[in-house]
């Protein structure tokens, strides 16, 4: 599989260690933010584009992939009031689109986990459900990615709680998330319900960023000869969140 990776930071080189050792072969690596037209041949060459890039600059991106007909796994986060302009773009292209706001297989447990305590939840009003995300701080986008999809999963299961703020809120209708940046945190996430009696918690802790980086080969791998906009749990066979 060829493979051009879009954001060539440390996620990047990640990934490309594994997909190497995997087999595959990397052809671009584009270390700037947007792609320029001189790279385009090469692109144009790739079985499919992995982008991790940044916010501004990801919907650009996957459209030029798309442009050259390459399907595109992109784990850039930070962007999503776009996701409908990209969805349409990819069936009109006629190739695939996988995103995931992370693509570590345990993180993904740990999001049927939180939908189903949530679930759980919805009768036992007395506990209050808040969210915290650490990360390094070099990331951009606050709340997290996998913070965001979290926290909408608690929001479809809880129906007292309508809506999510970052910080504190007085508000009961609000699901509060606190950010961190501390370090070179690769990901921390915990969910506690709080009451006057007891608090329930459940956390997932990256110890690296290699869970990240496998599941994004994986799911490069998986997308061949597919079409269609797709997701983890459509890889790992999990039920919609």
């Amino acid at each position: 599989m060829k493979i051009a990776l879009i954001g060539y930071g440390k996620m990047g080189k990640e990934i490309e260690q594994i997909a190497i050792g995997r087999g595959h072969e990397v052809i671009l690596r584009a270390d700037r933010e947007q792609l320029k037209q001189a790279v385009l041949p090469a692109l144009e060459s790739a079985d499919v584009a992995i982008e991790f890039s940044s916010p501004d600059s990801a919907p650009g991106n996957i459209l030029r992939c798309f442009q050259a007909h390459v399907p595109v796994v992109c784990g850039t986060t930070g962007w999503l009031s776009r996701l409908d302009e990209i969805q349409t773009a990819c069936k009109a292209a006629d190739t695939a689109f996988f995103y995931a706001s992370n693509f570590s297989v345990g993180v993904n447990i740990f999001f049927q986990l939180n939908r189903y305590l949530a679930a759980m939840m919805e009768r036992y009003e007395t506990y209050t459900p808040s969210l915290e995300e650490i990360h390094h701080i070099h990331k951009k986008d606050s709340p997290s990615g996998t913070g965001i999809t979290l926290a909408e999963g608690i929001l479809k299961e809880i129906s007292r709680k309508k809506t999510w703020a970052e910080g504190d809120s007085t508000d009961p209708s609000v699901l509060s998330i606190h950010s961190k940046r501390e370090g070179e945190v690769p990901g921390t996430h915990i969910i506690t319900y709080q009451s006057p009696i007891d608090d329930i918690q459940i956390s997932h802790v990256a110890h690296n960023r290699k869970g990240f980086a496998l599941g994004a080969v994986i799911a490069a791998e998986w997308i061949q000869g597919k079409k269609g906009v797709h997701g983890m749990n459509d890889l790992l066979g999990f039920p919609p969140q």
